[in-house]
Parts: structure tokens; sequence; C-alpha cells
């Protein structure tokens, strides 16, 4: 069984901030990877509506971390069941999260991986395609790096989490602020 997965918006930094933004669906899931900041909610609600999905039909958020630029928009999917690195939260819900060997599985091709190192609370969503596996992180800003991650409280860490991505030979990753990318031997460690 494989999931489809969907950029809605490709993020940036600069003089302005926006997440990458994500669609997964696999089966009865249709989540949301990193509802952020963004120039306007069309970029990501025209997308969604193009694939024929309304806000209301999305199942599942899932947040790889708690900074506004990449949790601002969750409030436009009021149905969804909301994930992080510790609970699912639906309502007034809040359900601990299990993990077994670093993983917490959402659907039969959709899991989260605990990545430590933009913050002590990242996860990654771990997305299997029929291309391989996709990671929607925030260890890489872009393609690019940075290597040293302004944020990054340890160094170390934040490389640990890069190797322990990079093992899975993923066939792409979708970055916190930029366009996907193929990761090659140049990707910042």
């Amino acid at each position: 069984m494989t999931a489809q997965l969907d950029v809605l918006t490709v993020g940036y930094v600069g003089d302005r901030v926006a997440g990458t933004v994500v669609l997964v669906r696999d089966g009865d899931l249709v989540a949301v990877v990193d509802p952020g900041m963004v120039a306007s909610r069309s970029r990501i609600l025209d997308p969604l509506a193009h694939l024929g999905i309304a806000a209301e039909e999305v199942t599942d958020v899932v947040f790889s971390h708690h900074h506004p630029d990449h949790t601002l928009n969750a409030a436009l999917f009021a149905n969804a069941r909301f994930h992080d690195f510790q609970a699912v939260y639906h309502d007034d819900l809040w359900v601990d999260r299990e993990f077994t060997d670093d993983v917490s599985q959402l659907s039969p091709s959709v899991r989260l991986l605990l990545t430590p190192g933009h913050t002590a609370q990242d996860v990654s969503t771990l997305v299997d395609t029929g291309d391989g596996v996709v990671v929607c992180t925030h260890l890489w800003w872009s393609a690019d790096g940075p290597a040293d991650d302004p944020f990054a409280p340890d160094r170390e860490l934040l490389r640990a989490s890069r190797n322990k991505v990079l093992g899975l030979r993923p066939a792409l990753i979708v970055p916190g602020h930029g366009e996907p990318f193929t990761p090659t031997t140049s990707t910042p460690m």
C-alpha cells in the first residue's frame, strides 16, 4: 500500500517567511503537514480545492514542531485531529502518543519519526509512496541546509537526526522552507 503526497505550497525564508505545506492521503487519512505561515490562506486552500478536498474533509494535521511558521493556519481544519511529538489532540481530548523505536504509525503508509534537531520536539513525517519514502522534515530548511541551523539547540543532535533520516534512503525530502529535493552526498549534515 502506498500513500499520495502533494506539496500545497513551497515555503521560503528571507524578508518574509512561509513554511512548506504538504497534503498526504492514505486510505481514510487526509492529512496536512505544517499548515503554518503563508502569504495568504488561499496558498493552502486553493491547491486543496484543486485536488478536490475541502478544509472540513482534512482528518489530521501534523506539526513538525511548534514554531508559528508551521502551525499558524491549523484552525483552517476544524474537524481534524492534531499530531505532534507528544500526543494526538481532538476537541478536548489529549491522548499521549506512543512510539516504538522512535516511530508512531498514523496509517498503513504514514508514520511519525522522532527527529529532534531544529527543536528538541521535532518529528518528521514518513510517507511510503510509489516512488519510495518521502520525508517531510524541518531538519533541513531547504536543499542547501543551512548546515548550522541557527535555532538548533544541539548541533550533534541535529546531525544524528539527519543521519537517521538519510539512513532511510528517502527518495525525496520535503524541507521546512523550500522545494522538495533528492538527497545526495552534498546534502548538508
